[in-house]
């Protein structure tokens, strides 16, 4: 059963309908650890500062999108550096499901594509309806939205990834399209996250994400061999040290790739990643995989292995502050490097990789 679409549903933040003590994102405070307050930059301005400056800032990006989004593309096309810098400083949140949908596509594929999704949801079968079932309970547990069983979060959830199933069955549903479908969920309609799952998977604006979730994975071991040889170039003395303890990084970063940091990151480092990584592409997600490396190899190249393990799954809190990590995954360039190492990867594999 879809939610039904508002005039505001584009201009909401996270879905929240429960009395029990949540965050400002939605997840129960006793059991998410990874509460926002506990990742925010320490205030020395009163709170009426802050909120006098998230109103302005609210302000300048309504003026850049327009009326629902009118004003978009002319504003992009102008000053796209403007854009990219207010994007880099995080999408305010009550606007965020909306300039998601403009920056990555999926928009536009929703408006080509009238009645697709209803279609896909009531009148079609899937072969992954089972293994969707079981996943559900896992994605986002903590949070109200997905916490009650078959109810409306669930059911949203199970609509989208049983339709997408449907639309590309040459994908079907991989486990980890759980938390990016329900990432999308908390902040759009169901219609809207399937066309924007649509727009990532099959590659709208940036490079196509389908090769992540294929039989074998590819895109992830193309990914992981780059990020490997990154690591080795730039954080040489943690690169000699992951070679003396035989860590690879299927060991610790697949997750990072598959679900785009949603699956156990902090949910407000997150969506800043988020807001990059539809803007600018999978790049971020290198960018602020070698920051987090870098800011903690200090301490990573004195564990051995059993506690490396531990410590790449689990990084401390300040690692996790999004005005600490970001700026330093932002001085990291990475895409020239990346480009070639994606010819390094094709002709050691003899094929090109699907992207």
């Amino acid at each position: 059963m879809s939610r039904k679409r508002t005039e505001n549903d584009s201009e909401s933040g996270p879905v929240v309908t429960s009395h029990v003590p949540v965050d400002r994102f939605g997840f129960l405070k006793q059991e998410h650890g990874n509460s926002p307050e506990r990742f925010s930059k320490t205030r020395t301005t009163s709170s009426t500062d802050h909120d006098n400056r998230e109103e302005r800032k609210v302000r300048k990006w309504r003026k850049m999108i327009g009326v629902g989004g009118s004003d978009w593309k002319h504003y992009v096309r102008r000053k796209p550096n403007i854009v990219k810098r207010r994007i880099r400083k995080g999408i305010p949140d009550c606007l965020r499901g909306l300039v998601w949908q403009l920056i990555s596509g999926s928009r536009d594929l929703l408006l080509m594509n009238p009645g697709v999704y209803e279609q896909l949801v009531i009148y079609e079968t899937s072969a992954s309806e089972l293994d969707i079932i079981r996943d559900i309970s896992r994605t986002f547990p903590s949070h109200v939205f997905f916490q009650k069983r078959h109810g409306p979060g669930q059911r949203s959830l199970y609509n989208v990834l049983k339709a997408y199933s449907v639309y590309d069955r040459d994908v079907g549903y991989v486990q980890g399209m759980g938390f990016i479908a329900g990432l999308l969920l908390l902040y759009m309609s169901e219609e809207d996250a399937f066309w924007l799952l649509v727009a990532l998977l099959k590659g709208a604006v940036h490079a196509p994400m389908e090769g992540l979730y294929h039989a074998g994975l590819p895109l992830v071991q193309q990914y992981l061999f780059q990020l490997e040889s990154l690591v080795k170039e730039l954080i040489p003395k943690l690169g000699e040290h992951f070679t003396e303890e035989m860590i690879n990084p299927s060991m610790y970063a697949s997750q990072w790739f598959i679900t785009v940091f949603s699956y156990s990151f902090p949910f407000p480092l997150a969506l800043r990643i988020w807001d990059v990584f539809l803007s600018e592409g999978v790049k971020i997600v290198f960018k602020v995989g070698l920051a987090l490396l870098k800011y903690c190899q200090d301490e990573l190249v004195k564990l051995p292995f059993e506690k490396l393990i531990h410590a790449l799954k689990i990084f401390p809190e300040d690692a996790m502050n999004p005005d600490t990590l970001l700026p330093l995954a932002y001085s990291i360039k990475v895409s020239k490097r990346l480009e070639e190492l994606k010819l390094d990867y094709e002709k050691t594999n003899a094929k090109p990789v699907q992207p």
